[in-house]
């Protein structure tokens, strides 16, 4: 493991208070608080890793291509999204007994020009500002201060999950529990993928958009 250096300390402390002030302080809760941590976290690696700070999040351009991004994505995102409905959720619900409350998702059901404004705001906020802030951000931090050795990616993994988890509680304790699964899965995918970042926001946003449109049409 590198030497971590007194600045690649200090920045990341500040920074994690200043997420969780954002999700957890006295201040209310915006759609868009995800990009306003995003770009704190952009300033804050600019600063950690002099003047380079998207390749620390995975954002590698070797990997900004047409077949990674727009064919294996899209393919990797549906499959998920098929475990999702028919062996996740369900059984999630069987467990808890207690169904998923989508009572905030109504509003999208036949009525396109608001689903086409909620598939905007999630690959903004979901897809891009969830996919920094938790996979590139947090468990690449984790794992530069205590390595990914397979107990290390483990734990890490399992704190990011439930952190994620515990922030869908809106939707009941069933549906915290699938927003940590699911989570878990884009975590596992995210080290197969060698912190791909890309991949992984262009899986969350495809994601997102299959999950709406059955919405919209009414088959979920």
């Amino acid at each position: 493991m590198n030497k971590i250096t007194l600045r690649q300390t200090l920045i990341p402390l500040v920074t994690l208070s200043i997420i969780c002030f954002m999700y957890f302080g006295p201040i209310t809760r915006t759609a868009f608080e995800n990009i306003i941590i995003s770009l704190i976290i952009i300033v804050a690696n600019y600063f950690e890793y002099k003047g380079k700070p998207f390749s620390a999040l995975g954002l590698y351009r070797e990997n900004f291509t047409a077949k990674n991004l727009l064919v294996i994505a899209p393919l990797v995102a549906f499959g998920l999204f098929v475990f999702y409905v028919f062996a996740l959720v369900p059984g999630i619900e069987m467990l808890t007994g207690v169904p998923i409350d989508y009572s905030s998702m109504d509003q999208l059901k036949g009525n396109l020009p608001t689903t086409i404004t909620w598939i905007l705001i999630v690959w903004v906020t979901a897809a891009f500002g969830e996919e920094i802030i938790f996979r590139g951000y947090l468990m690449r931090q984790f794992a530069k201060f205590f390595g990914d050795s397979k107990i290390s990616l483990a734990i890490n993994i399992l704190i990011i999950s439930s952190f994620f988890g515990y922030m869908h509680m809106q939707q009941g304790i069933s549906g915290q529990l699938v927003a940590g699964s699911t989570a878990a899965l884009f975590s596992i995918i995210f080290v197969m993928r060698k912190y791909d970042l890309w991949f992984m926001i262009m899986v969350h946003g495809f994601f997102n958009t299959v999950a709406f449109a059955c919405i919209y049409f009414g088959l979920a």
